[in-house]
């Protein structure tokens, strides 16, 4: 990344925050500090806390430093736009009020440089796995989501918690392939949004796909509490250049 070109947009995702992983946290705030304040907007795509069990939990600590730095961010002009991911899907407006973001519905188009870029946090392009695929319909109904947040709030974490637990389970037991974005989900977002570029995290697999014109880039997590340390970010300039960039800057 130059320091004479314009960043108009900074992408990253699969963050999992928690408090647990207290140097995770320590690296995405300097990101804002140092990184995005410079940017003109920041795309969240998902993923961004471990786990979210609802709005009413922006009274813990932890939550409330990472809406309170967003709100900082945007507070120095920067757009920050918020996808849910597979993860934090229960973010609603109480937490998009708090943190001074935007919600973005799946897929959302965006023009940034002259590039029309579909974003995506990537967990709906993996149709190989059909059991999830099943879940993810169910926990995104609004009825669902609507009796699941009528329960309080310590219930709502109790049964987060046996999700994750299960979830780490059966990934032991699924093939690489079936958790990987399925190409034809892939080319059928292309068609359907009209975009030649998609950017999308969720898997973990950071890379630069190409087929044709057509340019996919998946996004890293970030992990620096356990090894292999790990992160970084997708950025746009003025020019229409997508650059990807480990957590040092550098770009990759």
């Amino acid at each position: 990344m130059t320091t004479s070109t314009r960043i108009l947009a900074l992408f990253i995702s699969d963050l999992h925050l928690q408090v647990s992983h207290p140097r995770t946290a320590a690296a995405f705030f300097r990101f804002l500090a140092e990184r995005a304040i410079h940017a003109e907007s920041l795309y969240l795509l998902g993923d961004i806390f471990e786990y979210w069990a609802g709005d009413d939990d922006l009274e813990t600590p932890f939550n409330a430093e990472v809406a309170d730095a967003l709100l900082q961010l945007t507070g120095h002009g920067v757009a920050v736009y918020w996808m849910a991911g597979n993860r934090d899907f229960l973010v609603g407006q109480g937490f998009a009020q708090t943190a001074g973001l935007h919600l973005l519905a799946e897929p959302h188009v965006a023009t940034i440089g002259g590039q029309r870029v579909a974003l995506v946090h990537g967990d709906a392009q993996c149709t190989g796995d059909t059991k999830y695929m099943a879940f993810r319909a169910q926990v995104r109904e609004p009825a669902w989501q609507q009796q699941f947040l009528a329960m309080p709030l310590s219930q709502r974490k109790a049964i987060i918690a046996g999700l994750r637990e299960g979830s780490r389970a059966a990934h032991t037991e699924k093939s690489y392939d079936i958790m990987d974005v399925a190409p034809p989900a892939v080319a059928a977002l292309h068609d359907a949004t009209g975009a030649d570029t998609i950017i999308h995290g969720h898997t973990h697999r950071p890379a630069l796909h190409r087929d044709g014109q057509r340019r996919r880039f998946v996004l890293p997590d970030w992990e620096l509490d356990e090894e292999p340390v790990r992160g970084g970010w997708i950025a746009i300039d003025a020019d229409g250049n997508i650059t990807r960039h480990a957590l040092d800057g550098t770009q990759i």
